[in-house]
């Protein structure tokens, strides 16, 4: 069992006014004629699932999308009865008959799968969304005399309410469009075959929404932006401004000035100087933030202060721009006078990508939430 560690000043603040700014902009941009799916799996980015899903709902969103049944489940035991889509394969088969109890919507990536499911399932219905590997080479339907198989199969099994139809874009938050286009083509001989015949076409990504126009979609499923990051990174700008939606905040715990020569943390991988001063934060990589933010600079008094030394497992080390008391505010992640840092800003530091640093972080770090 993963203990909170609510006695440290540690927290991870989460703005709910970002999270309905972000989607309430989306949904304007969409139209009405386009529904818009919450992405809150892998507990929200990070982010918390139940109560992103609640401010979702709130600025119109029209149902969900997570990773596991589990997910599904959670969500319908909190009270969402909304449209809930599992993005994942459900095995073993035997839980589609959970699925089909709680009105949770399944992937279909296969025959087998169809033909399985068929036998659990008896007559009770099922909504499924038909998953196209059109290129992500990850789950799917890839060749179309299956697919025609697959629809011949479903004509005679009325149990499936074919809910969906689907592909996943690799490549729409780069520039160049090559393989986009590519994946295009196959996604659409794919459509020729149900279009007429599923309620959802969703090919949309936030990057195919952002940058794609959500591309033949009358659904898209809205991810990482409804947490304020781009999901670009810093290549390409996204089309309206984004309100980030957490900032980690912590404090000084202890502070020592050092002269030099002084070596700091395991490896002694950092040698002071000149004096300086040190101060010690209660964080750590137990908590997400991984050894490689070594050198990124965190903000005391709207100052930047780089850490220094290995970053260990509940603590980290940083080099104060000037002497400053125990308890003295520490932004990591987010605003300190005219200074900002982002996920985007960490990621960039250690070579990842923005919301893979907020699925990190630890149980233990406090999720709080204003506005």
């Amino acid at each position: 069992m993963a203990v909170k560690a609510i006695h440290r000043p540690t927290r991870a603040v989460v703005s709910r006014k970002a999270i309905r700014h972000n989607i309430e902009n989306e949904k304007k941009r969409l139209g009405e004629d386009v529904s818009l799916w919450a992405v809150i799996k892998a507990d929200a980015y990070g982010h918390g699932m139940i109560e992103v899903a609640t401010e979702a709902r709130k600025a119109g969103a029209n149902g969900f999308c997570v990773a596991y049944l589990d997910e599904a489940l959670a969500l319908r035991k909190a009270g969402f009865t909304e449209m809930i889509l599992v993005l994942g394969v459900v095995e073993p088969i035997e839980e589609v008959k959970l699925a089909s109890e709680h009105h949770i919507s399944l992937v279909a990536a296969s025959l087998s799968w169809l033909q399985r499911a068929a036998r659990v399932l008896g007559d009770n219905e099922l909504r499924i969304h038909l998953a196209i590997d059109s290129g992500m080479g990850r789950i799917g339907f890839t060749s179309i005399d299956e697919m025609k198989e697959a629809k011949a199969f479903l004509a005679n099994h009325p149990q499936f309410i074919k809910e969906g139809l689907f592909t996943h874009f690799a490549t729409a938050d780069e520039t160049d469009d090559t393989y986009f286009h590519r994946q295009q083509e196959r996604f659409l001989k794919a459509q020729s075959l149900f279009k007429d015949e599923v309620t959802y076409i969703h090919t949309a990504n936030t990057a195919t929404a952002f940058w794609h126009q959500a591309w033949d979609s009358n659904a898209i499923r809205f991810g990482v932006g409804i947490y304020g990051m781009n999901p670009s990174g810093s290549v390409i700008s996204s089309p309206y401004p984004l309100e980030p939606a957490m900032s980690i905040e912590t404090e000084l715990v202890f502070v020592k000035e050092l002269p030099a020569g002084e070596s700091i943390s395991y490896g002694a991988t950092y040698t002071t100087t000149t004096n300086e001063w040190i101060g010690t934060l209660p964080i750590g990589y137990a908590d997400g933030f991984v050894r490689r933010y070594t050198g990124f600079e965190v903000l005391i008094d709207g100052k930047r202060a780089p850490i220094v030394g290995r970053v260990c497992m509940d603590q980290m080390m940083i080099r104060l721009p000037q002497e400053y008391p125990v308890g003295t505010k520490v932004t990591i992640i987010g605003r300190s006078g005219d200074l900002e840092n982002t996920f985007t800003m960490a990621a960039d530091h250690i070579g990842t990508i923005n919301y893979e640093l907020t699925c990190i972080l630890g149980q233990r770090l406090p999720r709080v939430y204003v506005d």
